[in-house]
């Protein structure tokens, strides 16, 4: 079976919900908007839901002037390229980098619904921030996401994961950028080259996968699964891996439906 391009997601804001594109422009850090913003702590340091499992509620909507983010009943405008102030330092795993701080009321907004005091920053498009050399040789960065500017993940994937548990999981546990349909289950581990459309992307290393995979995207109530599961039978070398880390070499638009090429 032929392999196409199915869906398409962001995460504007890091950790807080993502939002599904028709189509999307393919830039060096990773897809446009995809994770320039981010919540730090009192420290510097980035918040995700592994330890703050509400974020999982705010979620993320398109709008013409930005995203629209919503908290039970209110919301908040963030622009594209938002107002901003100080320059500041921040931690995002081992990597110290700049972010901007945000002018407005997203830090009383957050810190009050998320219950711990925060600072909603940007990372402007030309600040930079390198992926691991080890496994990426040129100059590749990355916007605020984890590792590297793109996750890939099978349709086939989950499919052979949801036929082993007894309750199945959305794809949303794994905040993948790129799925596909086609091929095999896992069959993406194995990618070293690749065509999305016309775009040429290189595959980087399998993605190690954390507690964040146990968070009910609805609820924000953690469990077990689909980690205990998937530890059972995709765990090398004390890791357990789902999907594959990838960057870009061209930069041009990829739209759902377009054909996937490997090799």
């Amino acid at each position: 079976m032929a392999l196409q391009l199915s869906e398409i997601w962001i995460y504007p804001v890091k950790s807080l919900g993502g939002i599904r594109l028709k189509e999307a422009k393919v830039l060096e850090k990773g897809l446009q908007w995809d994770r320039r913003y981010m919540l730090m702590d009192r420290t510097g340091r980035f918040m995700t839901q592994r330890e703050h499992h509400r974020m999982s509620q705010f979620h993320t909507e398109w709008h013409n002037e930005g995203f629209l983010i919503r908290y039970q009943r209110e919301f908040r405008l963030l622009p594209f390229e938002p107002t901003t102030e100080d320059t500041v330092s921040a931690q995002v795993w081992d990597d110290s980098l700049y972010v901007r701080k945000v002018k407005g009321d997203y830090h009383d907004w957050f810190s009050v619904h998320l219950g711990t005091a925060c600072e909603l920053v940007f990372f402007p498009e030309s600040n930079e921030r390198r992926v691991d050399p080890r496994y990426a040789a040129d100059e590749t960065h990355v916007s605020l996401a984890d590792g590297y500017p793109f996750l890939v993940v099978g349709q086939a994937s989950l499919d052979d994961l949801n036929a082993r548990l007894d309750q199945p999981v959305p794809m949303n546990r794994f905040r993948p950028n790129l799925v596909f349909t086609g091929g095999q289950p896992f069959e993406e581990d194995t990618w070293q080259n690749f065509t999305i459309g016309s775009n040429r992307f290189r595959g980087v290393k399998p993605c190690a996968r954390c507690v964040l995979t146990t968070i009910d995207q609805e609820t924000s109530l953690a469990g077990k699964e689909p980690l205990r599961t998937l530890a059972a039978y995709r765990t090398r070398e004390h890791k357990v891996y789902f999907g594959q880390n990838a960057i870009a070499i061209d930069h041009e638009k990829i739209s759902e439906g377009d054909v996937v090429e490997v090799g």
